[in-house]
């Protein structure tokens, strides 16, 4: 069978004649007085036990050790399989006063472990006397503090119902005088009520009336403004049909002007290029220079605007960090005026609500009469609300017409801003044409003055030759001698100061001239460039040089042996002569060719041709 026992543990210290500790352990049950088992257990019984048993415990812990156990016990009693259990095994049948053992087991799937069994002796007649004795004292002990408890609340109980019954008998008398007050209160607010309604029925009567009249005047304006504006808007599409039309045409004119134009360009677009294929040339090394320079300078332009760019997002940033702190100020002060506000409105509310409870049951009557009341005056609203939605739909209509026509005017305002645009693209084009046909002009002037002065060259030097070899004898000059060609002409005129005694044409003159092998000057291969030094050249040809007697050549040029000096300025969109070389050549190998009529100055006789000669 299942009990439930009562364990009482005590450890009892005895003193005489030697200082002694016991355990005393006390069976009882609560419904069975006679129910009574003790033990008793010494240190020495202690140590017997424990090698009996296989204890790791002193008899110090033992006592906390034990309660452990009993209160594992407790936890697990009220489930149906318990993990601990404590069983009272008797060798009777019954607990007729015999011996008992305690034991507790733990339960495994496998096995029933006791992890402590002890003998309890059953209590003698003099044990449970004491026992009954001491039942019997703390009962009587337990009934006295509870009468005594009794009397007390009885003594307040009575305190309480007196004072309850004279609050109720005070708080009746308020309630007759509140309802003869309510009573009166509602019938003056039933009285006006009653007043207010008759007269707001007569103002929304005279009110309706109103706003009839003014609606049917507002319409009648409306009609005849909206027949005013769409006469007029007819007349302007009329207008702007026959500007559009003359607008078409313009245009179809101006894009005919406009193929003629670029048939035309891309005919003269053709000659440019043909004369920029040879200026290029000299250019691609500019070019190359001005693309690097070109590259590092948006390098730089990219980089500060990066900075100026992260420079606003900072600043922006920064304002937008000082606006929030505001802001959240301003939000926690608010939210403490609130909360504080709300706190007293609540204990408002409170005090409130304990009159309006008593007053809202004669209210609710009151309040069927006002719903009777509202619900005409919904009827009458319904009524209006359906006259205004008619009004708006024709409001809605007119709008509706008028973005119509707003959107034909913007669409004839695109078609002439369009119509402007191509008109600036034909005078561009205009234009880009005018300075093609320039340039062209400059470049065909250009053409021609590079013809003069080649022509002019070949006569300077065909004359030098001419001269050279009628002038100067062949024995005069230590070794050179000339060779003449079949029809008297100096086929190779000697340099006698380099040892270059190679002929030279009128056009080969300013090419490069080999080195023979037995030359020793180390100038005898000075390569010249033909270039604005050849002014000079010029000048002195025009200061030292005599037509020779006889000679036909000079007779023809008179005076005027050189160009004048605007042809020997430089120029960026100059084309190079064909058929020149571009090598350097010392001017002291054409100085003994030339008919002086003085002797040049020393500088002018060794200063090279170092600059560049114009297209």
């Amino acid at each position: 069978r299942r009990l439930n026992v009562r364990v009482n543990i005590e450890l009892l210290s005895i003193s005489n004649p030697v200082h002694k500790k016991d355990l005393a352990v006390r069976l009882t049950d609560d419904t069975d007085p006679f129910f009574l088992y003790n033990l008793v257990i010494s240190e020495e019984d202690f140590q017997s036990l424990k090698s009996q048993q296989g204890l790791l415990v002193d008899f110090s812990a033992f006592p906390q050790k034990f309660i452990d156990l009993l209160q594992q016990c407790i936890q697990e009693q009220n489930k149906d399989i318990p993990r601990f259990l404590l069983q009272l095994v008797s060798s009777a049948p019954a607990l007729d006063h015999t011996p008992v053992s305690l034991n507790v087991v733990e339960t495994n799937p496998f096995k029933h472990l006791t992890h402590l069994s002890l003998k309890f002796l059953p209590g003698t007649d003099a044990e449970i006397k004491k026992f009954l004795a001491n039942c019997l004292k703390c009962l009587k002990e337990d009934k006295m503090m509870l009468e005594e408890k009794l009397k007390k609340t009885e003594e307040d109980l009575t305190r309480q119902l007196s004072y309850t019954q004279q609050n109720l008998s005070e708080k009746s008398r308020e309630l007759d005088k509140l309802k003869n007050e309510w009573t009166s209160y509602t019938t003056a607010l039933s009285n006006k009520h009653s007043q207010e309604l008759t007269s707001e029925k007569e103002r929304a009567l005279q009110a309706q009336t109103q706003y009839q009249q003014q609606h049917e005047q507002q319409k009648k304006e409306l009609e005849n403004l909206h027949q005013k504006s769409i006469l007029q808007l007819q007349n302007r599409l009329s207008e702007l049909e026959v500007i559009n039309k003359d607008l078409t045409e313009r245009r179809y004119k101006g894009d005919s002007t406009v193929r003629e134009l670029k048939a035309k360009l891309s005919g003269l677009e053709d000659e440019c290029q043909r004369a920029k294929q040879e200026v290029l040339s000299l250019r691609r090394e500019n070019t190359t220079l001005d693309a690097e320079c070109h590259e590092k300078e948006k390098l730089i332009n990219q980089l500060q605007t990066r900075v100026a760019v992260l420079e606003q997002e900072i600043k922006d940033k920064d304002q937008l960090v000082t606006r929030t702190k505001e802001v959240l100020d301003a939000t926690q002060e608010q939210k403490v005026i609130l909360e504080e506000s709300s706190e007293e409105k609540q204990r408002h509310i409170e005090k409130l609500e304990t009159t309006i409870k008593s007053l809202s049951a004669e209210l609710l009557k009151a309040n069927e009469i006002i719903k009777k009341l509202q619900g005409d005056l919904k009827t009458l609203m319904s009524k209006l609300k359906l006259k205004n939605t008619v009004t708006i739909q024709q409001e809605k209509l007119l709008a509706e017409k008028e973005e119509k026509l707003q959107k034909e005017q913007r669409e004839s305002q695109e078609m002439g801003q369009s119509l402007q645009m191509k008109e600036q693209e034909v005078c561009k084009l205009q234009e880009q044409l005018e300075s093609t046909i320039q340039k062209l002009e400059e470049s065909k002037q250009l053409l021609k003055t590079n013809e003069n002065v080649i022509t002019w060259l070949n006569r300077q030097l065909s004359e030098v030759q001419m001269a050279k070899k009628l002038d100067t004898p062949a024995s005069a000059h230590g070794g050179g001698r000339a060779a003449v060609s079949p029809h008297n002409m100096p086929d190779r005129p000697s340099f006698h100061s380099s040892g270059i005694s190679h002929p030279i044409s009128p056009l080969y003159a300013f090419q490069n001239f080999p080195e023979p092998t037995h030359s020793k000057n180390a100038n005898s291969q000075c390569p010249v460039q033909l270039n604005s030094q050849l002014l000079k050249l010029s000048r002195c040809s025009d200061a030292h040089t005599v037509p020779a007697a006889g000679h036909p050549a000079n007779k023809e040029n008179g005076d005027q042996l050189g160009l004048q000096s605007k042809y020997f300025k430089r120029k960026d969109d100059s084309i190079p002569l064909r058929g020149l070389s571009q090598n350097t050549l010392n001017l002291d190998y054409l100085r003994p060719y030339l008919p002086t009529k003085a002797q040049p100055s020393p500088k002018a006789a060794g200063t090279p041709a170092s600059a560049y000669f114009p297209g």
